[in-house]
């Protein structure tokens, strides 16, 4: 028979926000996932811990690609905050106990009916990248580099929110739109994450991707190895028109200096 006890642990969590999410429109998949980061984060009595999309789906018992569509909406609406990326390339997440800032789900009202029309083509829906897709892991990679700089320059409030979607959209435009090599993108991340002056003018995926060819270029410029200046080649008539001066103002043969 389960017997569970507090002294083996428990989840501290103010009543004000239990009375809040009872009465806000979550359907189970959020609810269970808003649990699980309760149980990591005031569970350890820490406001934030990384959560990677795998862990919370064995957690709720479901699918990556389920807790991934749960979890964006969860963001979107405020209840939950990427606060950075973890040593395990998962997102931090973080409760938003302000329950003020939570946004409802959009309910969408039923359409009259109307005599038969053409529909409009639908927006296509911006593209999700998961964990696993390249683009995204470039967007990770990068943001890695950016944050140690920005650390280092005391402006990390500048990335702190950064939409890790948005970056890796961005580089699938550098790649696929503007023909840029992945090898080449890598190149230049680590090369302006490094320059004295590109590196605090180049904080996103998006300022990247805009200065792109004229950081390529810089960077390729930088790698070249200076030619050494060549020496003045002396011609030696320059040393007799000059004594031939020197005799005809008067001067002493022997007193011209030939060096």
């Amino acid at each position: 028979m389960a017997s569970p006890q507090l002294k083996n642990g428990h989840t501290r969590i103010a009543n004000e926000i239990l009375e809040q999410i009872t009465k806000t429109n979550l359907n189970g998949t959020q609810l269970r996932i808003v649990m699980v980061i309760w149980r990591f984060t005031y569970g350890f009595r820490r406001k934030a811990h990384e959560l990677p999309l795998a862990m919370i789906a064995e957690k709720v018992n479901t699918t990556k690609s389920h807790v991934d569509r749960e979890l964006d909406c969860l963001i979107d609406r405020k209840i939950v905050t990427v606060v950075g990326i973890g040593k395990r390339r998962g997102r931090i997440l973080s409760f938003n106990k302000n329950y003020e800032e939570w946004t409802e789900q959009p309910v969408s009202s039923p359409e009259p009916e109307l005599p038969k029309k053409v529909e409009k083509p639908k927006k296509a829906k911006k593209q999700k990248y998961s964990e696993d897709n390249t683009y995204f892991k470039m967007a990770i990679y990068f943001h890695g580099l950016v944050s140690a700089v920005a650390k280092e320059a005391g402006v990390e409030h500048l990335i702190r929110k950064a939409n890790l979607q948005s970056w890796a959209d961005d580089f699938r435009k550098l790649i696929e739109i503007d023909g840029v090599n992945k090898y080449l993108a890598k190149d230049v991340m680590d090369w302006v994450t490094k320059d004295d002056f590109w590196k605090t003018n180049v904080l996103s995926a998006k300022k990247l991707r805009e200065k792109f060819g004229e950081l390529a270029i810089k960077m390729n410029a930088a790698k070249k190895p200076v030619m050494p200046m060549r020496e003045v080649i002396k011609d030696s008539r320059d040393k007799d028109i000059a004594f031939t001066k020197w005799i005809e103002s008067g001067g002493d043969p022997d007193a011209f200096d030939w060096s």
